[in-house]
């Protein structure tokens, strides 16, 4: 197969449902599944030789994404409609590449960005879902949103998150900064919206927790509040579970040339 004479840097967008996988890192343990090794394999067999990612946000187990951003080097001569196709027939159904631009060698997925958004769904009624079973948080109890929103807005700005970083965080620093931060209900459907320059592990979900003690009527709206400023992990809410959270959104400086995302619909499953 033709080659470059030089390599060159693809940027790809890049959906996945990760309820079959244990996570975007690539463990190298066999029988353990992670995207970053399904789409290496798939992208390696289009390119005819082994493929190594970068990602935007990598993900935990369960989480899903319809907005990650991903790069890999290359000296493989293919159009870019080539690595979209070859990689979706050979991908499984659950990880799709939506996109493929070719970026400058400066580009990096992960320390280019400007920002990450997530989504975390919440199914908010007494009986279990069957049709969104693995794609959203099951609450039985009626959650208060405008409550939610409210406690929510004190996060706002650059703060100092220990009490929502995860057991095993690498982060030198808990230091992270929010720039929008909302909480709406559509019926059933309550949904807790994020944006910051970037997240501690578990973060999205130990915010989303703590939210969910406060929708419930278990706490206060300023309990938040208190909780931020004690910079103690064990006084926040519990961990909400991982099928509720997704990677909607990673923005970019516009002269990569990169897609302006298009935010998905309320619900992503």
């Amino acid at each position: 197969m033709a080659r470059l004479a030089q390599p060159q840097r693809i940027a790809l967008g890049v959906e996945y449902h990760g309820g079959s996988f244990a996570g975007w890192q690539a463990q190298r343990i066999p029988g353990l599944l992670t995207v970053q090794e399904t789409l290496e394999s798939a992208l390696g067999r289009v390119a005819a030789h082994p493929v190594t990612t970068v990602c935007a946000g990598r993900t935990d187990a369960g989480v899903h994404a319809s907005g990650q951003v991903v790069h890999f080097d290359t000296d493989a001569a293919r159009p870019l409609r080539a690595w979209v196709l070859g990689a979706n027939a050979l991908l499984p159904r659950s990880v799709s590449v939506q996109w493929t631009r070719t970026v400058a060698s400066t580009f990096h997925a992960r320390f280019s960005a400007e920002y990450r958004r997530y989504r975390y769904l919440i199914l908010g009624r007494a009986q279990r879902p069957a049709l969104l079973a693995g794609a959203v948080c099951h609450e039985r109890r009626t959650l208060d949103a405008d409550r939610m929103h409210e406690a929510a807005q004190c996060l706002l700005g650059e703060r100092d998150f220990s009490s929502f970083r995860g057991a095993g965080c690498q982060s030198r620093t808990p230091m992270r900064r929010i720039e929008r931060i909302s909480v709406e209900r559509v019926a059933d459907l309550v949904t807790v919206d994020v944006t910051a320059n970037a997240f501690l592990l578990h973060m999205v979900r130990n915010i989303a927790g703590s939210l969910l003690a406060i929708g419930r009527g278990d706490r206060p709206v300023d309990w938040l509040a208190e909780v931020l400023a004690a910079r103690d992990r064990r006084r926040a809410g519990a961990t909400a579970p991982a099928q509720g959270l997704y990677l909607v959104d990673v923005g970019y400086a516009s002269h990569w040339g990169l897609p302006v995302s298009v935010q998905p619909p309320l619900l992503v499953c």
